[in-house]
């Protein structure tokens, strides 16, 4: 199956084209300056500023219900009250979620629904207790607590503190004003104090301040840092849950993929082979009627059904390879490679260092995406060369294919580049390209080693 990124390649600077436009945005000043200013700083610093009602709201909510519900456990009443308490944290969290993904660009699916075998209030019940993202979503309730009050305290601190002094400049003036002093007290005793009123020591303060103002916002970035791992790791799907989620996607892309191919080869059939073998069946009863009365016009028409017959055979051969090559199967990649390679118009250096055959499986998707490469080169690259290696890496079968062509390849361009990564993803592979504009183009490939 070809695959066409003729957009890709930047013919017509598509969707694939890559020009100057596209280079990032260069700042004029340093993260370290902007950062103060930056809405992305607020909104964290905001996050940390909510957290405290909020997680004080939960961690109530929590230790209430659950200790009531513990409490009422020698009673039938224990059960529901922990149901709801588990619903309940359940709800917050998925505020907790949206508030995440507002403030702190962090977007964590929903977790794992109920399992309910039967409808009704006690498989409801049953089932929350039963479920573990419920307890999950309890214990972040319960953890977020004390977090909250230290990144609370942190932030709050440095923010005030360092935009306090970085300003004192402008307000240290209200002290000999309204205070009756001569400035902020830095240190006082009953035998003499310290104000910061002279010039010098009002610099030195907004400088401290300065200081203060500039490192805040990555103090509170790496407090922001643990809620992303407890909102991700506790109010998230399971592991489990997001690898059932993948295997059945990618099962889909397999049974989608699988019925493509089936189609395919049925158009090639119908096109191709079967048409052909019809109108050599019409030749030979047409040379049949015609063998008494001109003998030179059917062997005439014998020939040209037997070269009907060559090339539906030649096609067959080649629906037969496309499908799985007997050469993949005798011989083994480094054989069936090269044979790819003889039918690409550049030439292709092929070098296979494998200490053994991997699973047929495995092989005949690291034949098909080679294949299916080379094809890319053979129409859209405009390469002169091209070379493709194959190795292993500990439990890892590793392809690389690189061309000299024009480049700008893009998987995310919508062209057939995302097809095949999608094919590799079904099987855990990994598909990674590196095709600026003017090439070269590097596509290498990764699939799971299985013997």
């Amino acid at each position: 199956m070809a695959t066409e990124y003729g957009q890709g390649y930047g013919w017509d600077g598509g969707p694939g084209f890559r020009g100057e436009g596209a280079e990032e945005r260069r700042h004029l000043l340093p993260a370290a300056l902007r950062a103060p200013v930056e809405a992305r700083s607020w909104r964290e610093f905001g996050y940390l500023m909510l957290s405290l009602p909020i997680s004080i709201i939960m961690f109530t909510f929590a230790v209430t219900m659950v200790s009531l519900g513990a409490g009422l456990l020698v009673t039938f009443l224990g059960i529901p009250v922990l149901a709801a308490g588990l619903a309940g944290c359940r709800g917050l969290g998925a505020m907790e979620r949206t508030r995440a993904r507002a403030l702190l660009g962090l977007d964590v699916a929903a977790p794992e629904p109920l399992r309910m075998t039967k409808q009704g209030p006690m498989a409801w019940m049953g089932a929350m207790l039963k479920s573990g993202a419920s307890w999950r979503h309890l214990l972040y309730a319960v953890l977020h607590f004390p977090w909250a009050v230290f990144a609370f305290s942190v932030a709050i601190s440095f923010w005030t503190y360092g935009w306090a002094m970085l300003t004192y400049p402008l307000w240290f003036w209200l002290f000999p004003v309204y205070g009756g002093q001569d400035g902020l007290q830095l240190y006082g005793d009953q035998g003499h104090s310290i104000y910061l009123d002279n010039p010098f020591e009002i610099t030195v303060t907004a400088l401290v301040g300065l200081l203060l103002t500039m490192a805040t916002p990555w103090i509170v970035r790496a407090l922001t840092q643990v809620d992303r791992l407890l909102v991700h790791g506790l109010l998230g799907p399971s592991k489990l849950a997001t690898r059932v989620v993948e295997l059945e996607s990618d099962r889909g892309v397999v049974i989608d993929t699988a019925a493509a191919d089936l189609r395919r080869i049925e158009r090639d059939l119908h096109d191709g082979a079967q048409a052909r073998l019809v109108a050599l069946a019409m030749d030979l009863g047409l040379a049949k009627e015609k063998l008494t009365e001109d003998p030179q016009a059917a062997a005439r028409m014998v020939g040209e059904a037997h070269g009907e017959v060559k090339t539906a055979l030649q096609e067959l051969r080649d629906l037969a390879r496309g499908i799985h090559p007997a050469v993949l199967t005798d011989r083994g990649l480094d054989a069936a490679l090269s044979s790819v390679a003889s039918r690409c118009t550049v030439p292709v250096q092929v070098e296979v260092d494998l200490p053994a055959r991997p699973a047929p499986a495995i092989e005949g998707i690291a034949y098909f995406t080679v294949s299916e490469l080379l094809q890319n080169i053979s129409k859209h690259s405009g390469a002169t060369r091209a070379s493709v290696d194959v190795w292993r890496i500990e439990n890892r079968l590793m392809i690389q294919v690189v061309d000299n062509g024009v480049g700008g390849a893009d998987v995310a361009a919508g062209s057939g580049l995302a097809g095949l990564a999608e094919r590799l993803d079904s099987v855990d592979g990994i598909l990674v390209v590196d095709s600026p504009v003017a090439g070269p183009t590097r596509i290498t490939a990764e699939l799971p080693w299985r013997g």
